[in-house]
């Protein structure tokens, strides 16, 4: 086991430094870079542009610099926990991210718990019972929730809430405590305004999950080990979570992988209709202006997300399932 962590976090290095390469030079694609696009836009608005003043920006950022010297000096700093210069907002990037980011992992967190939550009782409920009308009716719903997408949802509740109830549900706290430093009563105000998100966010993501878990289970059930034990007369609980739930939960834990970091990212779109102070508007703001080193932060750090959560769901397989070894066929 020691061997094999050691292993994969050796891995891990050099699948971070290809994968930073990428979103640098994607970033740097489109031609120009932040301070063009500025000047483009005092230019369209009729404002004054002083091309000394673009030129020394550009020189005090590197930006002067050829791509793999931007390059080196980007992840030089990111290893020293400095994610660079945000030009758009105009401070440093762990400045601007600031509160964002630890909404963001609070939303994200309780996405993936109401997934988890709601879909493991109703995916055992659809397998143990098949073709009955509770299946057909959490069938039916799983279709829905699949075929909805995130931001309809949104706007839909959005309508009802402003129509009926006469009341705004945009937003993660009230406005007084947008600014104000974290205590009890904001806390307490996000956690109020937590569910709509957490439900928005999590719908298609727990459909998704309880078709997986049905169909898996479903197979597990039919195999010659449950009914050799149904045969001998096992009950039928301790039958079902012997090994039969057990091996069908690989999804739920195979999918930490791609699960952090589709939540954090498949919620932008929600979280500009909703208002949210998340990581996700800011990052599509910067993608737009070319703000490189914020956009690039923000990238590396669904990459961390994604190496990360593949690397601890192989660990939760090989305990979870007995057929899986982590040193594969390297003992035979």
């Amino acid at each position: 086991m020691f061997g094999y962590v050691m292993h994969r976090l050796f891995i891990m290095i050099p699948t971070l430094l290809v994968i930073s390469a990428l979103i640098f030079l994607i970033i740097q694609a489109p031609p120009g870079d932040y301070l063009s696009t500025y000047m483009a836009e005092l230019q369209s608005q009729g404002e004054a542009v002083d091309p000394g003043k673009i030129a020394y920006l550009r020189a005090q950022y590197g930006l002067d610099q050829p791509l793999h010297i931007q390059y080196i000096r980007w992840i030089a700093a990111l290893l020293q926990g400095d994610m660079g210069y945000s030009f758009e907002y105009g401070l440093p990037v762990n400045e601007v991210v600031g509160d964002r980011l630890l909404l963001t992992i609070i939303v994200s967190a309780a996405t993936i718990a109401f997934i988890w939550i709601v879909s493991f009782p109703i995916g055992i409920y659809s397998a143990t019972h098949q073709y009955s009308l509770g299946d057909y009716g959490l069938t039916f719903l799983g279709y829905l929730g699949l075929a909805t997408p995130s931001f309809l949802l949104a706007l839909v509740l959005l309508y009802f809430a402003n129509v009926y109830f006469g009341i705004s549900i945009g937003g993660l706290m009230d406005p007084v405590y947008i600014d104000a430093p974290w205590s009890w009563a904001k806390a307490w105000s996000v956690l109020e305004h937590l569910w709509i998100p957490v439900i928005v966010i999590g719908t298609a993501g727990t459909a998704g999950m309880i078709r997986r878990l049905r169909a898996n289970l479903l197979d597990e059930l039919q195999k010659q080990y449950v009914v050799t034990g149904r045969a001998k007369g096992l009950p039928p609980g301790r039958l079902l979570v012997k090994y039969p739930l057990r091996v069908a939960l690989n999804p739920f834990v195979a999918d930490i992988g791609t699960l952090l970091p589709e939540v954090v990212s498949g919620a932008v779109i929600v979280s500009v209709v909703l208002s949210l102070p998340t990581t996700g508007p800011m990052l599509l703001d910067a993608l737009r202006s070319q703000d490189m080193y914020l956009a690039g932060s923000f990238l590396m750090f669904l990459a961390l997300l994604t190496v990360a959560g593949v690397f601890l769901s192989d660990l939760a397989l090989a305990v979870l399932d007995p057929r899986i070894r982590l040193g594969g066929g390297a003992g035979r």
